[in-house]
C-alpha cells in the first residue's frame, strides 16, 4: 500500500475495533488505515448509511468488512452461548462479478483468522445449483456474499429469509452493478429486506445511476469522496500505436520476446477467439501466457489470478466483455465535481421500495426466461457474471496492453486502472487499428472515434496519451517469422484450442474427481484427445539470431537470444597452444638383444 493513501495520523487500534480483528490486521501487517477506511469505519460503526467514492486499490473492501465483523462479534458477545439469536444472517454483501465475490470472501476469511467459529461467511456467487446451496443458507451464516441475480433467486424460493434478521446491506462497485443490468434485481432484493437496516454503497464513480440507487436504499447517508485522479494520472504513462492488424502481432512478438517491457503484463482483447489466436501465436515463439475469459470455470479463473499475483505467470490474455454486459458509454453518466475527501449529511429520505416490489418479481422471472432462451442459442456457455477489467485485485501489474482497443471510453479507464495502483508507477500501450489496404474491415473508423473520446477524457484529467515512437524499420527483420507463425493459427486450430482448454479444466475440476474414479474409461478418452498445439511448433522459432536484434533492445539480452562473441575466423583444424611435435621413435634393429639393452638402462 502506498504511503500517500494511508492516514498516518490514525491507527486501526484508535478505531476501537475488536481485539481479534486487530490481531488479524497485525498478522496482515496493516497498522494505519487508508483515507477511505479512516473516514468510513467510524461512520459505519455509528450506524449511519455511507456512500463512498474511491478508486481501486484505496482499501474499500476493508472499509465495509471491518465494521460488519466488529458489530457481529459485539452482538454475539452480548448473547448467551445457547441463544438462538446467535444464528442469524446479519449482513449481505452484493458484488457485480463472481471473481470479486471470491476475493471478498477470501479477505473476510483472513480477517476472522482469530475469531474461531464465531463468524461464518458463505459465497453463493458460484455456479452451484440452488438446491445444493440451500442447505448452506439454511444454517443461517452470519455473512452472505453474492451477486444480485443469485441471491434474488434464493429469496424468491424462500431458501433464505432476511426480512427480520438483516442488519447491514453492502453494494460494492455500485456503478458496475448497474451497468451489468442488475437494477431490477436490486429492487427485488430490497423488497425482501427489513425496512430498518444499515446500507453502504461503494463506487468508483457517482453517476446518475448511482444517484438513483442512493435514493432507493440509503437514508440520510454520509457521502465520502476521495479523488486522487491527478496523482494517479502522473504515475500512469499512456502510449498509443496506430498500426495494421498484421503489425499488432508483429509488435507483440518483438515487445514480449525481447522483454522491452519489464514485469507482469495484462493483454486485453475484445473476443474469446482473439484471446486464443494471440495465445497460439505467442506459443510459436515459446512465449507462455494464460488465457482468462468467461468460458473458463470460476475456480480456474480465480486460480489464474492468484497464480499471476504470486508471480507464477508474467502474461495474461484477458477477454474484456464489458460491452456485452451493457457497460458502454452513456451521455447521462456524468461524474460529480472532483473534490477532496469530505463528509456531507444528506436530508433526502429513501424511496419506498414496496411500490416496485410486486413488479420486481415478474421482471426477474422475465429476465430469467430471456436468459434461458439466449443460452440455448449460444454454442458454448459463457458466464454472464464474469468481469476482469473491474474489481479484480491484480497485483504488481507493470503494464496494460490494449491489443484490441476497448469499445468505450469507460472500458478504457477500467482497463488502464489495472496498473499504476496503490501509488506504484505503470504504463499502458494501446494498439489502434489504422486503415489497411489488405483488409476490407472498417473497424478502424470506430476505433478512431472511440480513441478521440478517450483522448479528450484523459486531457480533462490532466494526462496525455503519447505516441509510442520507435523506428519500425528495425523490426522488419522479424516480419517473416511473425507472418509464418500467424499463418499457422487458423480458425480450426483456434476451435481445437478452445475445446482442449475446456477439457483440461474438466480434468482439473475437483467436483468431477469422483466421476472419473468410477468411470476410468471416460478419463482415458479425454487423455487421448488432441494436444493444445494443433500446429507444429518449429524449434528455430524459439530463438532470435543476434543479427535480428534491433538497437531498441539495447545491451539487455532477452531469454533465448544468441549472444556468441565475435572471435573472428576459426579454422577447421585448430592447433593446440603449447603442443610440441612428436619425434619419430627409433625401432630396434633385428639383431639386437633386448636383455642387454635393459641392463644398459639400469646402469645409467
Amino acid at each position: 500500500m502506498d504511503d500517500k493513501l494511508l492516514d498516518k495520523k490514525a491507527t486501526f487500534q484508535a478505531l476501537d475495533l475488536d481485539d481479534r480483528l486487530l490481531r488479524a490486521l497485525g498478522r496482515m501487517k496493516l497498522v494505519h488505515p487508508t483515507l477511505v477506511q479512516a473516514k468510513a469505519i467510524p461512520l459505519a460503526l455509528a450506524g449511519k448509511d455511507v456512500l463512498a467514492r474511491a478508486k481501486t486499490g484505496s482499501g474499500k473492501t476493508a472499509a465495509f468488512c471491518l465494521p460488519i465483523l466488529h458489530k457481529i462479534l459485539a452482538t454475539k458477545d452480548a448473547l448467551p452461548i445457547n441463544s438462538e439469536e446467535r444464528k442469524k444472517t446479519r449482513a449481505l454483501i452484493l458484488v457485480p462479478t463472481r471473481e470479486l465475490a471470491e476475493q471478498v470472501t477470501k479477505y473476510i476469511a483472513d480477517l476472522v483468522k482469530f475469531c474461531g467459529k464465531e463468524i461464518t461467511a458463505v459465497n453463493i456467487a458460484n455456479n452451484s445449483p440452488l438446491h445444493i446451496q440451500a442447505p448452506l443458507l439454511a444454517e443461517s451464516p452470519d455473512i452472505v456474499v453474492s451477486t444480485p441475480a443469485k441471491i434474488l433467486k434464493h429469496l424468491v424460493s424462500k431458501s433464505i429469509v432476511l426480512s427480520q434478521s438483516l442488519e447491514t446491506l453492502v453494494i460494492d462497485e455500485a456503478d458496475l452493478v448497474l451497468s451489468f443490468g442488475y437494477e431490477d434485481d436490486i429492487k427485488g432484493i430490497v423488497s425482501h429486506l427489513p425496512k430498518i437496516h444499515q446500507s453502504m454503497l461503494l463506487s468508483a464513480t457517482l453517476n446518475k445511476g448511482v444517484e438513483s440507487l442512493k435514493r432507493l436504499i440509503l437514508s440520510k447517508p454520509a457521502i465520502l469522496k476521495l479523488e486522487d485522479d491527478k496523482e494517479e494520472s502522473s504515475k500512469l504513462v499512456q502510449y498509443v500505436v496506430r498500426c495494421t492488424e498484421e503489425d499488432k502481432f508483429l509488435l507483440m512478438y518483438v515487445i514480449l520476446k525481447l522483454r522491452l517491457i519489464a514485469g507482469k503484463c495484462i493483454l486485453f482483447v475484445n473476443d474469446i477467439d482473439r484471446s486464443y489466436r494471440l495465445k497460439l501465436f505467442l506459443e510459436q515463439f515459446s512465449i507462455k501466457a494464460c488465457v482468462l475469459n468467461s468460458e473458463l470455470p470460476l475456480n480456474s479463473r480465480y486460480h489464474i489470478v492468484e497464480e499471476f499475483n504470486r508471480g507464477v505467470y508474467d502474461y495474461i490474455i484477458a477477454t474484456d466483455e464489458s460491452d456485452k454486459m451493457g457497460e458502454g458509454d452513456a451521455k447521462a453518466d456524468v461524474d460529480t465535481d472532483d473534490e477532496e475527501m469530505e463528509v456531507v449529511e444528506e436530508t433526502a429520505a429513501p424511496e419506498e421500495p414496496a411500490v416496485a416490489a410486486a413488479a420486481a418479481k415478474d421482471d426477474a422471472k422475465k429476465e430469467q426466461a430471456k436468459g434461458k432462451k439466449e443460452s440455448k442459442k449460444r454454442k458454448r456457455s459463457q458466464d454472464k457474471e464474469y468481469g476482469v477489467s473491474r474489481g479484480i485485485d491484480f497485483k504488481g501489474v507493470a503494464a496494460v496492453i490494449n491489443f484490441d482497443f476497448p469499445l468505450s471510453a469507460r472500458a478504457y479507464t477500467h482497463r488502464v486502472g489495472r496498473t499504476a495502483r496503490a501509488g506504484r508507477r505503470g504504463m499502458s500501450l494501446s494498439l489502434v487499428s489504422k486503415e489497411d489496404i489488405k483488409s476490407k474491415s472498417t473497424g478502424h473508423q470506430k476505433e478512431e472515434e472511440i480513441f478521440g473520446r478517450v483522448a479528450a477524457q484523459q486531457r480533462k484529467k490532466g494526462s496525455e496519451i503519447q505516441p509510442y515512437k520507435f523506428d519500425m524499420s528495425q523490426v522488419e527483420g522479424f516480419r517473416y517469422r511473425s507472418n509464418d507463425a500467424l499463418r499457422l493459427v487458423t480458425k480450426s486450430t483456434i476451435r481445437e484450442a478452445r475445446i482442449k482448454e475446456i477439457k483440461t479444466e474438466i480434468l482439473n475440476s475437483e467436483k468431477l474427481k469422483a466421476h472419473f474414479e468410477d468411470r476410468p474409461k471416460d478419463l482415458q478418452f479425454l487423455r487421448h484427445d488432441k494436444a493444445l498445439h494443433p500446429s507444429q511448433v518449429k524449434p528455430h522459432m524459439k530463438h532470435i539470431p543476434q543479427y535480428l536484434v534491433p538497437k531498441i533492445a539495447g545491451i539487455a539480452q532477452a531469454d533465448g537470444i544468441a549472444t556468441t562473441p565475435n572471435v573472428g575466423f576459426v579454422p577447421f583444424n585448430k592447433k593446440k597452444e603449447g603442443s610440441k611435435r612428436r619425434k619419430p621413435s627409433r625401432k630396434p634393429s633385428k639383431g639386437s638383444d633386448p636383455l642387454k639393452s635393459l641392463g644398459k638402462k639400469r646402469r645409467k
